[in-house]
């Protein structure tokens, strides 16, 4: 995928560009992701070669490194959205694929760190879906 993608938080007041390809993506099931997202897994975008351009709202930028590890979470200091963000000392653009605005036209490569999968997250499209909220 190399075009130009923009996303933003949720409340609006940040806003960025992602110029370039991303080489891996990657639904994570490890503990500190599935702690960091509130959910099953995190679903992060990872490319060596982006560019991250903040259009606005980068004062509001906070960045949160989990002590005596590599795990880092970017997000709005409003509305806590997670936002993208450089790891491996700016070599690797990490990117969550629900902070990208519109459709996003690569599937996951993989699911990662299944061994540590939450209990509940087993067979989830056995699931009754609904197209809206329940009534």
């Amino acid at each position: 995928m190399n075009t130009k993608k923009v996303g933003s938080c949720l409340c609006g007041e940040i806003r960025f560009e992602i110029e370039g390809n991303f080489e891996s993506f990657y639904l994570c099931h490890c503990g500190r992701c599935r702690k960091d997202t509130g959910s099953a897994h995190a679903a992060n975008l990872f490319s060596t070669t982006a560019t991250l351009k903040w259009v606005s709202g980068k004062d509001k930028v906070k960045i949160f490194t989990l002590p005596s590890t590599q795990h880092t979470k970017c997000f709005c200091s409003i509305c806590g959205s997670a936002l993208p963000n450089h790891q491996m000392e700016g070599k690797l653009l990490v990117v969550p694929a629900g902070s990208l605005d519109g459709d996003l036209p690569v599937r996951p490569d993989a699911h990662i760190f299944v061994s540590n999968r939450a209990d509940w997250d087993k067979d989830l499209e056995k699931i009754p879906m609904l197209e809206d909220s329940p009534k």
